[in-house]
């Protein structure tokens, strides 16, 4: 009898520790590449970079890339880039 009175006792408190209140995740990053949450970030036009000998033009992209648990967004980058003559 103390036995199902113990067990009973310490199912009902692992029930009790269960229903209470969860802690609410905070995401952040220091990922430039990647954004948790709110509205997608605006792309940026192509600008052109000089490496030397020869120039590239450089496009970035956000786009979703998922969700996390509790159901905000997942932003990450693209950059794309493509060689170009310098002027």
């Amino acid at each position: 009898m103390r036995l199902t009175t113990l067990l009973g006792g310490c199912l009902l408190a692992t029930l009790a520790g269960c229903a209470s209140t969860t802690i609410a995740p905070t995401y952040n990053t220091s990922n430039p590449n990647m954004k948790v949450g709110g509205e997608r970030p605006a792309d940026s036009g192509p600008t052109t970079e000089n490496a030397g000998s020869f120039c590239m033009d450089l496009t970035e992209k956000w786009h979703q890339d998922g969700k996390t648990p509790d159901g905000q967004p997942l932003w990450a980058k693209d950059s794309l880039r493509k060689v170009v003559p310098c002027k």
